[in-house]
């Protein structure tokens, strides 16, 4: 995008649009909904709460019901293995996005079609626009934008299923878009091989190292990723710097090419400057040293990613964090209209013409948890939810999605025009999350359960336990703690590290695909199990009793979100174990 007049044109006819959206958020919704039902009405799905063919909104309301993806799942397993699309919906699916949100081992299939697409091409493309606003000269530099593939898979029925950004990077629109404006040639990013891949795109980020005025991933996890990897490399990415030759190991045929375009001669004076910037003992704010000319990093940080927004403020040193929008493979749901708001306080504005859209009511206790109060055949429309109040986003789409209840708890901060903002609070029942991993407290309940097994013959009680995700170092781990006791009294007992690490292991082995695949790729550390003395959960109760929770509700929380509360444990630590598996 050049600078100029037509930028000036092209974000005025964005904000006319957007402004016309956010006007008629009601009659938007209400179309959507009617295109829909007009569409899809006739489906073997559908039909059957149809029976008198009247497929209008409140029949819809009244007989479809609100359902998880368990609920859809055989639907989809049919026409994956070869039954007709038709049985859900009325277009023709092109491939399936795989997401990521699935705990039980397997991901979840979304169907995509044409038109779906088209509805969401522009999706990057608006808050992209709405944040150059904000950074003057902003639009006039280069990206270096650290993207990464995966790789595809074929259903039975010859369909790909594959993630929606791997789909999305083989586009044209991204290819004749986005990717003009990135230091990393399509090559690099299409290569499937993720570390020959995040070398070259540092690579070619620090050559073009003045060029660059903004950096960013699809999600805030990648980032500080990619700096563990520079701190391990850079001395090689100098060198290949310095001498003008790419490494041999980089042996992707597309990534050699692309790479002969841009290391084209030894440039030792930046290896120099590269190399000494490197070598400071503190790496506080190495990203604008490195490229000294950002104006911002931007990455989705709100949810589970806002555990890296410290990293990434501590690497930024005081680049603005921009999360520009708020999608999943289900659907777009909003853009981010205050750019220059702080990570913890960011809303998305909800865009009324990309799904249909209803709320279902949650309620927060007293210790700051979503507690599923809701009134399953009541949910709220999208203009009529309130100033204030927690909802779990429940989305119907083009698509085979029905009141499809996404699992995100929203809380509604404002409204711009006639359409809500909302700040993300969580995900329903996901208590861990490193990088694409979910973790339920259901899956990590049953994953402590099988290993105290081990313990159970010794005369050792596990009491209570605890977790957190820790990412204060990179890469991240999951972390237990476990308050053990001898059966029968109070006495810590005698704790055997190989019998501790294989509790490790077990917990481990029982958690889902999506975490052996990280942890297989290096991705996620070895669990960590830390044991307290009898009494510490108590300490930790009081607290939260302090902090106005009730006693007569208490429970202990699957997840720590609190450093003082991780503070407390610690405080009663008397042992540390780690998983010793390093493979899968």
């Amino acid at each position: 995008m050049d600078g100029g007049t037509d930028t000036k044109e092209i974000y005025e006819n964005v904000m006319n649009i957007l402004e016309d959206l956010t006007s008629n958020a009601h009659k938007l919704q209400e179309q959507v909904l009617e295109e829909i039902l007009k569409s899809n009405a006739g489906t073997e799905y559908l039909s059957r709460f149809f029976p008198n063919g009247q497929a209008d909104k409140q029949s819809f309301k009244t007989n479809v019901p609100i359902i998880t993806y368990e609920d859809i799942k055989p639907y989809i397993d049919r026409i994956a293995n070869g039954d007709t699309p038709s049985i859900l919906l009325a277009y023709r699916i092109t491939q399936f996005i795989q997401s990521s949100g699935t705990s039980g081992g397997q991901p979840k299939l979304i169907p995509m079609t044409v038109e779906s697409f088209e509805k969401r091409m522009y999706e990057p493309l608006l808050p992209d626009l709405v944040i150059k606003r904000c950074f003057n000269g902003s639009d006039e530099g280069k990206s270096l934008y650290l993207y990464f593939i995966k790789p595809e898979m074929e259903t039975p029925s010859g369909l790909v299923a594959s993630l929606y950004t791997t789909f999305y990077f083989k586009t044209k629109s991204f290819k004749t878009g986005l990717a003009k404006f990135c230091t990393s040639p399509i090559e690099t990013i299409l290569c499937s091989d993720n570390k020959q891949s995040m070398f070259c795109q540092l690579l070619t980020g620090l050559l073009q190292r003045d060029e660059v005025v903004r950096m960013g991933s699809s999600f805030a996890s990648v980032l500080p990723r990619s700096i563990k990897f520079l701190d391990d490399y850079w001395k090689e990415l100098c060198s290949n710097i310095r001498t003008g030759y790419l490494s041999d190991w980089i042996t992707d045929a597309g990534c050699r090419n692309a790479m002969s375009l841009i290391l084209t001669r030894p440039n030792p004076e930046m290896a120099d400057l590269i190399q000494q910037i490197c070598e400071d003992k503190s790496w506080e704010g190495i990203i604008k040293k490195l490229w000294p000319k950002i104006k911002y990093i931007t990455s989705i940080c709100t949810g589970s990613m806002s555990q890296y927004i410290p990293l990434l403020e501590f690497y930024g040193g005081g680049i603005p964090l921009v999360s520009p929008n708020y999608s999943s493979s289900e659907a777009c749901f909003g853009i981010n209209l205050k750019p220059l708001s702080k990570p913890f306080d960011v809303s998305y504005t909800f865009l009324p013409n990309t799904a249909y859209f209803e709320f279902l009511p949650v309620n927060k206790d007293g210790g700051g948890k979503a507690r599923d109060t809701r009134t399953i055949d009541k949910p709220v429309d999208l203009v009529n939810v309130k100033l204030g109040q927690y909802y779990e986003v429940v989305v119907t789409t083009l698509t085979g999605l029905y009141r499809y209840r996404i699992g995100d708890v929203l809380k509604v901060t404002g409204f711009y025009n006639k359409s809500p903002q909302f700040q993300f609070v969580e995900r329903q029942n996901v208590v861990l999350s490193i990088d694409l991993d979910k973790t339920t407290e259901e899956d990590l309940s049953k994953a402590i359960m099988k290993a105290k097994i081990v313990l159970e013959p010794l005369g050792i009680m596990l009491t209570t336990y605890s977790s957190y995700a820790d990412t204060s170092l990179m890469p991240g781990r999951y972390v237990l703690f476990w308050e053990l006791k001898m059966k029968g009294r109070n006495d810590l007992p005698k704790l055997d590290a190989e019998i501790m690490e294989q509790c490790c292991c077990i917990v481990e082995e029982s958690f889902d695909f999506t975490y052996k695949s990280l942890r297989k790729g290096g991705i996620i550390s070895g669990l960590e199990l830390r044991v307290v003395k009898h009494g510490t959960f108590d300490q930790l109760m009081d607290y939260y009793v302090s902090k106005g929770a009730s006693i007569t509700q208490y429970k202990p929380p699957s997840c720590l979100k609190s450093k003082e509360a991780v503070k407390i444990l610690n405080s009663g630590m008397v042992g540390k174990f780690f998983s010793s598996k390093t493979m899968f």
